[in-house]
């Protein structure tokens, strides 16, 4: 059997085994089946880890927030309910219970953070039945626990986006039901970055700044989500050196703390400007200072850790052009000798990483090699493209590799910082690709202000603990569970909808991208179609508003109003700039009117934004201060700007000045009771949306597999596995086929847009794919060859999109067939278009030709 198709085989195991220990505990309602958690108390030694009393907690105020009764925490058995709590590794009542054959702790003996959820029926004397949670350690313990406390009612996001507990009376737990579950990817992480003016001016509000009161609460998130490992807030911050409470408040809680790919030996970059003596930040000439600060960073550090190794310039710069391989490895050599005194250990045996961040990647693919205990984290190029992955055949590390992902970014070609523009689409897309080149040490994503990264974050860590569990057809069905948890069943399938749409539009290109210019004012995708379909959005989502119970009001402002109406807003900004402009150019009168409208949105954005702050008493203040508009370069202006308007002082009167033209069109040389997709020429060009293909060659042990939702306008597609080998085009190749009708005989110009996927080998050509038309021979094109010129890059990621170009001849009119033919796997196709040449397309290319 070939290695793809055996590959895929396996993997449809794997998610079929998996989706079994995603049964449900709660039932809806009481039946025979049934028990409740009424008048329950909660068993948990005093011996347990700190994390899993902290988590029993929190049980106990879930069950409170639900029921309106406390249960009771004990440390002995007592006659009555019981929900028996423990580690497998510490607590005397678990592993009496595994002894006596009541519970089997097989499946999670030594496993990573395993937990079992189960209920027992007489499980100890004059306890008639009982609800066990155990883990693996403490950490599968404390999940497992929150497991629980999820399915009840209690959102991860209960205090984050204000999200109310679903009231009840009682608890109704399924007798028969059992959870066994652990994760796939070891360290699944946030980093509170790029955190000024918004979380660091809202931290200093309510917790004097990011000191142990605001850990604790992101904590607790990160325990809702199964999180265990954080980069914390480091600009102008030191998490060990600004609070002494802080690394307590990270061993009560067990989450693992690292620091960000430019800070060594647990040192935060803003401590060497207080320790440092005012020396460089330079190896050479420091050497003994750097020693000497780096030591007393690891011997501070006694918790739980990955330390970082490397060293890069001050504040995330680049090191020197001269800086020579041969020094990095001797930092490192030194770095681990440190780790190896302070520790009183071999160095291996304390977790480390290796961020091949920006340019130290280019030391990696020069020879530059770190011991192989140490993790080599893989990193994106800030827009949430992978710049590497090992090779399918390559050695297995034991430090394995991890990514660093981005929701959020300060730097070129712009900051995006303000809301969300993360379609989890694309963020599956490359995380699958991470996970199938065997990347599962280390997952992390930069979450900046972690609000209002929400829904990203949430499936990011979701993703990250079971990969299997989430197919490219599964993300619709995710967020519509996600949307229930946090509003209801009610209206869980139009508010999925709505996340889905404002991320695609957000992503399509970051609003700190957008200006007056974006979109055309004519032909097809232009701005007035955009901001249509922004203001409708805008429109159902105050539809669904009003109908929400009151107690949901607040919620669903943070994570769907307001970005939806902040982004509505922002469209019809810069669209009647532009047609004050445009009109302008005329000497019309309405030009001035479409001012007038242009600085009402204006103010409306700073309307929008104190209406965030003000939502439930000013919790959230500061939380929205992000400038966003009136951007020149890279860096964020001081304050937003409105766009230069032009008002006319003797305009005009008003006339109608046409902005389209009339089309000749070929859909009518399409023959009656046609089966399948075919497309048509209009005005000079065929635009053909990727997943509308016309028929597919699925072969070689390749399948084409629709990604839905991803890309810029409709669904995109790739083939699987991500894995697979290069093939030949041509014969039985895999290829997809669309079938499309032209008027006259003509040269046409072949725009293939494909999502910005980097060159993950690092091969000289890059990825290719192949296109031809009829029985023509297929002509390779390379896709991403070009992603180390800044240029050509930056302009890949500010329109979300790589489109290549060739041109192509057709000799006759009629019916002909284009064919997109895979050369490498992980190249994602979003559409096709052909131009004769008259036409000019949009922003988002050409409106889709397609007769239905």
């Amino acid at each position: 059997m070939k290695a793809p198709l055996l590959h895929m085989i396996l993997g449809t195991v794997m998610v079929l085994l998996m989706r079994n220990s995603e049964a449900q505990l709660v039932a809806a309602r009481a039946d025979a089946s049934t028990y409740s958690l009424n008048k329950v108390k909660i068993l948990v030694a005093p011996n347990d880890h700190e994390v899993v009393r902290k988590a029993a907690a929190l049980l106990q105020q879930d069950i409170f927030l639900i029921t309106g009764e406390r249960p009771a925490i004990i440390e002995k058995p007592q006659p009555g309910k019981l929900i028996i709590i423990g580690s497998s590794d510490r607590s005397g009542i678990i592993r009496q219970l595994h002894g006596k054959k009541k519970l089997n702790l097989t499946e999670i003996s030594n496993r990573w953070e395993a937990f079992h959820i189960s209920s027992i029926k007489n499980p100890l004397p004059n306890i008639p039945e009982a609800l066990v949670i155990t883990g693996s350690d403490a950490r599968g313990t404390a999940f497992g626990v929150l497991e629980l406390s999820k399915q009840a009612g209690v959102s991860p996001w209960y205090w984050w986006a204000d999200v109310p507990v679903q009231k009840k009376q009682s608890i109704h737990i399924k007798r028969s039901a059992s959870i066994t579950d652990s994760p796939l990817v070891k360290y699944r992480g946030i980093f509170l970055n790029d955190e000024a003016p918004a979380l660091s001016n809202w931290s200093r509000q309510h917790f004097g700044g990011f000191r142990a009161g605001f850990y604790e609460k992101v904590f607790e998130l990160m325990l809702r989500l199964k999180s265990n490992y954080i980069w914390p807030a480091m600009w102008g911050n030191a998490f060990y050196d600004d609070d002494s409470l802080n690394i307590k408040m990270a061993e009560q809680y067990a989450i693992v703390i690292g620091t960000s790919h430019h800070e060594p030996l647990m040192r935060a970059h803003d401590e060497w400007r207080r320790y440092g003596n005012k020396q460089l930040w330079n190896y050479d000439s420091s050497t003994m200072a750097l020693r000497d600060f780096w030591r007393k960073g690891l011997q501070r550090a006694t918790n739980e850790k990955i330390v970082t190794v490397g060293m890069r310039g001050d504040g995330d710069e680049p090191m020197s052009r001269e800086t020579a391989t041969s020094l990095l490895e001797r930092i490192v050599a030194d770095q681990r000798k440190i780790i190896s005194e302070v520790s009183g250990k071999p160095a291996n045996q304390t977790p480390q990483l290796w961020a091949l961040y920006k340019e130290v990647q280019d030391y990696y693919d020069k020879g530059m090699r770190v011991p192989d205990d140490v993790t080599l984290l893989l990193c994106d190029d800030n827009w949430g493209n992978i710049r590497r992955l090992p090779a399918p055949d390559a050695n297995k590390r034991k430090g394995g590799y991890g990514i660093y992902y981005h929701f959020d970014y300060v730097g070129g070609p712009r900051n995006y910082k303000w809301i969300n523009t993360n379609p989890l689409p694309r963020v599956w897309e490359q995380m699958h690709l991470a996970w199938e080149y065997d990347v599962k040490q280390i997952w992390i994503v930069n979450v900046g202000d972690l609000k209002p990264m929400e829904l990203p974050i949430s499936f990011f860590l979701d993703y990250a603990w079971n990969p299997t569990r989430i197919g490219p057809a599964d993300i619709r069905a995710y967020t519509e569970r996600w949307a229930a948890q946090q509003f209801g069943d009610q209206h869980q399938k139009k508010i999925a909808e709505l996340l889905a749409a404002y991320t695609k539009i957000t992503g399509r290109k970051k609003p700190e991208l957008l200006n007056e210019n974006s979109y055309n004012l004519a032909g097809g995708n232009a701005f007035s179609s955009v901001i249509e379909e922004t203001g409708k959005l805008e429109k159902e989502t105050k539809a669904i508003a009003a109908q929400l119970p009151a107690t949901y009001r607040d919620a669903f402002f943070q994570l769907v109003l307001h970005p939806i109406s902040a982004v509505n807003n922002l469209y019809q900004l810069y669209y009647y700039t532009a047609l004050n402009q445009h009109h302008a150019k005329y000497n019309l009168a309405i030009a001035n009117r479409y001012a007038d409208t242009a600085k009402q949105h204006f103010e409306n954005d700073s309307l929008i934004s104190l209406q965030y702050h003000r939502i439930n008493n000013g919790k959230w203040n500061h939380m929205m201060s992000q400038t966003h508009i009136g951007y020149t370069y890279w860096q964020q202006p001081p304050f937003n700007k409105i766009p230069a308007l032009k008002y006319l002082e003797a305009p005009e009167e008003e006339k109608l000045i046409s902005i389209d033209t009339f089309a000749k069109t070929s859909k009518e040389l399409i023959p009656a009771g046609f089966s399948g997709n075919q497309f048509y020429q209009y005005s000079g060009y065929v635009s053909m949306d990727a997943a509308h293909y016309s028929n597919a060659v699925n072969s070689n042990g390749i399948t084409w597999t629709v990604l839905p939702d991803h890309g810029r306008t409709g669904d995109a597609i790739t083939p699987f596995p991500v894995i697979a080998p290069r093939q030949q085009p041509g014969g039985n190749a895999p290829k997809l086929s669309y079938d499309f009708y032209v008027r006259d005989a003509s040269a046409f110009e072949l725009s293939v847009y494909c999502s910005p996927t980097l060159n993950l080998q690092h091969t000289p050509e890059g990825m290719q794919f192949a296109v031809s038309i009829d029985e023509q021979e297929p002509q390779i094109m390379e896709l991403n060859k070009d992603d180390g010129n800044t240029r050509i890059w930056e302009t890949w990621v500010a329109n979300n999109i790589i489109i290549k170009k060739t041109n192509l001849y057709i000799s006759k009119p009629g019916k002909h067939t284009l064919h997109f033919w895979m050369v490498d796997p992980g190249v994602v196709l979003q559409k096709l278009e052909l131009n004769a040449g008259k036409a000019k397309p949009g922003h988002l290319g050409f409106p889709e030709t397609l007769h239905r």
